[in-house]
């Protein structure tokens, strides 16, 4: 008697400890001697023998990809063709979408600086992609199979579905430079899916930060000069130096150069991989040294230290410091970024890419930067002053 398909919950997986569930259609999940995988239970039909096929463990497969490869292999039941042979020989030629993107991310991983990268590559990819592409050979992947993944979520998770995208693309072009397909990229964005889809930028505007408007920004800062928390500093700190809020949390008193007022941030630590220094105005130097007693006390190398031994401030506790200070939770803490940029341009004349260095954006083309070998520091040390004066007039 034929089992509907589909009987499973994922929480009862899960807790299976030992022996086996059934899912119907085939498909098992099996759990022994502490080890818990699936299995497609089915008929030969060379031979009418009954054969099992494992599609992995549980933990590494989750029950929607599961499901989608009992399907495939019930289809190929129905073809008269029996699914371990034809795994064999698909695997002669080619790979699974799902083995290809763990092969290329353990591939990119020692290049990636951030080491949440390959987590947020995988679980990505496991809730949008593996469900219905993971154990899809990688040569049988056409346009229909990537339109299935964005088109209910190109709209409503524009942004997130131009990332999953995009990961496609590259695993699926990783998968061709090995030869395991050949033809066009259908996850291709450029001459192709742009043809079906708006572009992201008209789905979604580009979300910009709330950023509090520079005339309020001296009536901020002395609000948070009247505070003794160490949020208030930091966030006083930001402003002044028009870091990033992780690199200020961050940083930590080897970087810092207090008798030549300078801060010198390590590429590993910032967003494009270049070691970034920064000018100290007398406001930053002061707020470094309202903070030594931190360390004094055994609160660690962290500048900014949080509750946690060794563990820096958080973001939301910095945050919150700036909305009590401008009366408004409509404004983030990496917005005064744009505060500066906005300073920059509308009350100064410093050139666009002395603001732009400052805020440490990539400059220029490759050619410009090749022959542009400093990093303005002198001119930025000036703009910095300004600024200062700015924040505190």
């Amino acid at each position: 008697m034929k089992v509907a398909p589909h009987r499973l919950k994922a929480r009862q997986v899960e807790t299976l400890k030992e022996g086996a569930l059934s899912d119907g259609g085939n498909l098992w999940a099996v759990a022994r001697g502490g080890s818990k995988a699936w299995s497609f239970r089915f008929k030969s039909p060379a031979t009418g023998k009954r054969r099992e096929m494992g599609f992995g463990p549980t933990y590494d497969i989750p029950l929607a990809t599961a499901r989608t490869m009992a399907a495939d292999a019930r289809a190929l039941l129905r073809e008269g063709i029996d699914p371990i042979d034809a795994r064999v020989r698909n695997r002669e030629v080619g790979r699974t979408f799902a083995e290809a993107a763990e092969r290329y991310i353990t591939e990119q991983t020692p290049g990636w600086r951030n080491a949440k990268t390959a987590p947020i590559w995988r679980s990505v990819l496991t809730r949008y992609a593996y469900p219905s592409l993971g154990g899809k050979i990688v040569a049988a992947i056409d346009t229909e199979d990537v339109l299935a993944i964005l088109r209910p979520i190109w709209s409503e998770k524009n942004e997130i579905a131009n990332g999953v995208r995009g990961r496609i693309e590259r695993i699926l072009d990783y998968a061709r430079s090995h030869g395991w397909r050949e033809g066009e990229n259908p996850a291709r964005w450029r001459g192709h899916l742009s043809n079906i889809f708006p572009a992201p930028g008209k789905v979604t505007q580009a979300g910009h930060f709330a950023a509090l408007d520079r005339k309020d920004v001296p009536r901020a800062m002395a609000a948070l000069a009247q505070s003794e928390g160490v949020a208030a500093k930091v966030s006083r700190f930001i402003c002044l130096t028009a870091a990033r809020s992780g690199e200020a949390r961050g940083a930590v008193w080897s970087e810092i150069d207090l008798e030549n007022k300078v801060w010198t941030i390590p590429k590993e630590r910032m967003k494009a991989g270049k070691e970034h220094r920064v000018p100290l105005c007398e406001s930053a130097v002061a707020i470094l040294r309202e903070a030594i007693p931190l360390r004094d006390v055994g609160r660690g190398d962290l500048v900014f230290p949080g509750q946690k031994a060794g563990k820096p401030l958080s973001d939301v506790a910095v945050s919150k410091a700036l909305h009590i200070a401008a009366g408004t939770k409509g404004v983030t803490i990496h917005g005064l970024r744009s505060t500066f940029r906005d300073w920059a341009a509308e009350e100064t004349d410093y050139p666009r890419e002395v603001a732009e260095m400052a805020l440490a954006h990539t400059v220029g083309s490759a050619v410009e930067r090749a022959y542009r070998r400093g990093d303005l520091f002198a001119k930025r040390w000036q703009m910095m002053d300004d600024w200062e004066r700015w924040t505190t007039s």
